[in-house]
């Protein structure tokens, strides 16, 4: 009488494997760059339709974070006093710097948490590493960004900052930002994958961390009166560290007493936390993307 088998056994016995089985962490490193031409290209594209509906079209990468400073401006620059310590001519760069920096978090965070639950269709018809979704998604941003920092420095230069040497901190910054930014696109992509409401709550985290990092005022000065302890938790937040930095890389008068103590070894801790975090823990659910 035969021995009947079961079905893991079969496989084994004729070299069968699990279809979309996790590979190890290496061998999943090796296929997303061998697959970085899929992600730019994905990027690329993702970025030049967003607008595509639009009159203006591509202006309009640069024209949202800009109405959106000239908003913050009158709200909180003129009603609510909100560049107090600062003259006009070192507060409006402050200004559309931490807007134009915020808003590649921002969006970098909102695309990825959709990025398996909105492209269901691609990751159930494809085979490849899903982490290639975030990632390409915080390239778009990346790019935008870029664009964008095209008016950033004609705001800068208009209001007295000209280019020095402090501007090759740009770089590094962006580096670090960048890392952070696809760590934690990771980590959201994988919570919106299986809980697809998260991307409703989203809007009111980030605008609750948008206010709490200093995007429209001073931290220190608007928190002088109360613990010190206070102040610091909120400029070490990742948000309000690359802003800072940035500014200080770009603004001639925002020196470097407005930065927190260690303030980029705290920014490169964060960038390497959680990007290696949120890419092991996007790595983990790999097989069960597009499931269910």
């Amino acid at each position: 009488m035969s021995e009947t088998l079961t079905p893991a056994q079969l496989a084994a016995k004729h070299g069968l494997s699990v279809s979309g089985a996790r590979p190890s962490v290496p061998a999943y490193v090796r296929q997303l760059w061998d697959r970085r031409h899929f992600i730019l290209a994905f990027s690329s594209a993702k970025l030049a339709a967003q607008y595509s509906q639009a009159r203006l079209g591509q202006l309009w990468q640069v024209a949202t974070p800009l109405l959106n400073a000239a908003v913050y401006f009158m709200i909180f620059g003129l009603i609510l006093g909100a560049g107090r310590g600062m003259p006009k001519d070192v507060y409006i760069p402050f200004l559309v710097t931490g807007v134009f920096v915020f808003t590649f978090t921002q969006s970098s965070v909102m695309s990825g948490v959709r990025a398996i639950s909105g492209n269901l269709g691609l990751v159930r018809a494809l085979h490849f590493p899903r982490a290639a979704l975030p990632l390409s998604f915080c390239l778009q941003q990346l790019q935008q960004l870029l664009y964008s920092m095209i008016v950033l420095f004609l705001v800068v230069v208009g209001f007295g900052s000209y280019p020095d040497l402090s501007w090759a901190l740009i770089l590094p910054v962006l580096a670090l930002q960048f890392c952070f930014n696809s760590g934690l696109a990771m980590i959201l992509a994988r919570a919106g994958a299986h809980t697809p409401d998260l991307a409703q709550l989203m809007p009111f985290v980030m605008r609750t961390w948008m206010y709490a990092s200093g995007v429209m005022f001073s931290i220190p000065v608007f928190l002088a009166d109360k613990p010190q302890w206070i102040a610091n938790v909120l400029q070490w937040n990742p948000a309000a560290l690359y802003m800072d930095l940035m500014r200080f890389a770009l603004i001639e008068g925002y020196g470097a007493e407005n930065l927190p103590d260690h303030v980029w070894a705290v920014a490169g801790g964060w960038a390497v936390l959680v990007a290696l975090g949120g890419f092991l823990f996007f790595w983990q659910a790999e097989e069960k993307y597009g499931r269910g």
